[in-house]
């Protein structure tokens, strides 16, 4: 098995460094994004008390009983905010749900911009003191550090520092908290089930923080599937599909998916916690003129990230 280059970058290096750190910066971010599809970054700012803490409100939220969880289930809104049950959402092209449940909180518009009318009010947790005001500290959080990484891409790219900033403020984010549940009778499972389907994200870039156990496994460029042990400290950022269209494949969606553990395992839970960095809806997804040639010619027709959104969320069984 190869060994894909899998740099640990420190994004503080970026933000507070030199010149020259901001180009190796981008530089490194760039070619992991073209080797294994994904880094790991340290120095984020985020307080291992602050990641802690929000795994704790995470589990007690998933902890509820299914009656309380389910009062916040909109399915009008497409999983796009608060619970969305067991059974909901299926990888593209799979047959099987995936063995998951999940949490979604999305953008909140403060500074009197229009696009406020767009995005659905979020769902506020009543049970749990804590829970909707450390998961909208991580939103901002992993907001920012996106911003400053979709900066470093942009420069990567030859574009303009400041390319991705109109796009992403106020953009379409969101925070998912998952929980994996535990299978009581893993023998019964259909053979295909699994707690997360091979799949690529549909966003601009993913940050993801930790996870409470191993499972995630990124597939590298040399078709491996690759684990990725879970480190509460690091986030881990991978390309998505958005990114992908922007860039005519010259930075490639990182497919990844979640295994089942061992069956003595499958009785525990698995809870992890990513953030899709989205932009506004009406972005053009447009492939760029410099990543287009004769040896690379375009792969996607035109659309908008709100139009690709809504057909990939009919892809995933989320909308109808």
């Amino acid at each position: 098995m190869s060994t894909p280059y899998i740099p640990c970058l420190d994004l503080g290096s970026y933000i507070n460094g030199s010149e020259a750190q901001r180009k190796k910066f981008s530089d490194e971010l760039g070619k992991a994004f073209n080797d294994s599809g994904f880094v790991t970054i340290t120095n984020h700012g985020l307080s291992q008390e602050l990641i802690d803490k929000l795994y704790q409100n995470i589990q007690a939220a998933f902890n509820l009983p299914e009656a309380q969880k389910k009062k916040y289930e909109k399915v009008e809104l497409a999983g796009q905010r608060g619970y969305t049950s067991p059974g909901k959402e299926t990888a593209k092209g799979a047959k099987t749900a995936d063995l998951k449940e999940f949490w979604q909180i999305g953008q909140e518009v403060t500074d009197g911009d229009p696009i406020k009318e767009q995005y659905p009010a979020n769902e506020y947790l009543e049970e749990i003191v804590g829970f909707n005001q450390v998961t909208r500290e991580i939103y901002q959080h992993l907001e920012t550090n996106g911003k400053h990484l979709l900066r470093a891409i942009a420069t990567y790219l030859e574009l303009p520092i400041d390319y991705f900033d109109k796009h992403v403020h106020n953009g379409n984010s969101i925070l998912r908290g998952i929980h994996y549940f535990p299978i009581e009778n893993p023998d019964a499972l259909p053979d295909d089930a699994v707690r997360a389907g091979a799949h690529e994200d549909i966003n601009l870039i993913t940050l993801l923080i930790g996870a409470s156990a191993d499972g995630l496994e990124v597939l590298t460029r040399s078709e491996e599937w690759l684990p990725i042990k879970a480190h509460h400290t690091d986030i881990v950022v991978n390309v998505g599909d958005m990114l992908q269209r922007l860039t005519n494949n010259k930075l490639k969606s990182t497919t990844h998916r979640v295994v089942n553990p061992p069956p003595e395992l499958m009785k525990t839970s698995r809870f992890s916690v990513p953030f899709f960095l989205h932009p506004r809806r009406d972005m053009d997804l447009t492939s760029l003129e410099s990543c287009i040639d004769a040896e690379h010619p375009k792969k996607y027709v035109d659309m908008t990230a709100g139009e690709y959104l809504d057909e990939r969320l009919r892809e995933i069984g989320l909308k109808k």
